[in-house]
């Protein structure tokens, strides 16, 4: 069994917590996202019960993650910082009617298990975390995208007007 691999369940029940760090390069989802595999995500994991007595975890993932720019397609650093509610259900059904029972946007109802992969819960986060469309707040180059917003194109329906 991995070490990553825990009983959710009771981790939550001890009220348990486990921090670490894992390397962009080790998470495959991510990584295949990333421009490249640099960088560590840092992150924190405490075990629980909620105000209504459900077992819940508390996530926290942060770190740098390079994407690259849909505008100008060179790589840049992106700062993960998310914080997750997490509350366990043991199964589909179960988790279904306690997210109705909650109805709390800001809280996720999931399924635990008895072996139940931390890393994994890790990577979803953080690849939750990534926008849809990565890009720069102003690209470092524009020099190319400013040659291209410089070219002028002819409309398609000009050449509808000279068919008359």
């Amino acid at each position: 069994m991995k070490a990553s691999v825990i009983d959710i369940f009771e981790f939550c029940r001890l009220k348990e917590k486990r921090e670490g760090e894992v390397a962009v390069a080790d998470l495959n989802r991510l990584a295949g996202e990333a421009a490249d595999e640099s960088g560590m995500l840092r992150w924190s994991l405490q075990g629980g019960s909620n105000k209504t007595g459900c077992q819940q975890l508390m996530l926290t993932v942060s770190g740098p993650v390079h994407l690259r720019c849909q505008r100008c397609l060179t790589s840049f650093a992106f700062s993960i910082e998310s914080e997750s509610t997490l509350v366990l259900a043991a199964d589909e059904k179960s988790a279904d009617e306690i997210d109705r029972l909650l109805d709390d946007e800001s809280i996720e109802v999931i399924v635990g298990s008895r072996e139940f992969d931390i890393l994994r819960l890790i990577e979803d986060e953080a690849l939750l975390a990534l926008p849809l469309a990565p890009k720069h707040e102003v690209c470092p180059d524009s020099a190319a995208l400013d040659a291209l917003e410089g070219v002028k194109k002819d409309s398609p329906f000009s050449v509808l007007k000279n068919l008359k």
